[in-house]
């Protein structure tokens, strides 16, 4: 697992650390994430059925944004603790977003004391190699956002930002 930064602009609160991984697969790739701190002081989604969510990102949720190596355009996943999920395709920075065709996906939140985990398998035509980034937004109890990634660029917290996609990612050979 990698650890995420906090953003500086953001206050210390609850959640202590983020860690983060992922794997290519071959129909798509394998999400993990895991926040450790006072889980049960932070806002979380209610449970829903699994299904495409909107305006995820308003609340603590957990995102991945993968850009082929070489290319502009990039796809970015929203994965939900209450289970809801979307997924976009943009042709270049914030640039035509457009809701992105998913075959199948798994969302699995776990809380236990002390920590919130997610779980995330996703099918989908994404190309790889690939350059990726992995972010998580935490709400507080008084609404205030809190936002981790791998690196950021500078200015205000930015997923888009290709300064936080600091994964290369390769497919499994398939030998």
């Amino acid at each position: 697992m990698q650890p995420l930064m906090l953003h500086r602009t953001c206050d210390l609160g609850p959640i202590v650390a983020v860690t983060a991984a992922i794997d290519a697969t071959p129909e798509g790739f394998e999400a993990r994430f895991r926040m450790e701190g006072r889980v049960d002081v932070i806002r979380l989604p209610p449970q829903a059925p699994s299904a495409r969510g909107n305006d995820l990102w308003k609340t603590t949720c957990f995102e991945v944004f993968w850009q082929p190596i070489g290319g502009t355009e990039y796809r970015e996943f929203n994965l939900s603790p209450s289970g809801r999920w979307t997924a976009y395709a943009f042709d270049s920075y914030r640039e035509n977003m457009r809701d992105m065709a998913i075959d199948a996906v798994s969302v699995v939140p776990t809380v236990a004391e002390g920590a919130l985990s997610l779980e995330a398998r996703i099918a989908a035509d994404i190309p790889a190699p690939a350059q990726v980034g992995l972010s998580a937004v935490v709400e507080h109890g008084d609404g205030e956002l809190q936002y981790w990634a791998l690196a950021f660029g500078p200015g205000k917290p930015d997923f888009h930002s290709e300064a936080c996609r600091q994964l290369i990612v390769e497919r499994p050979d398939p030998r």
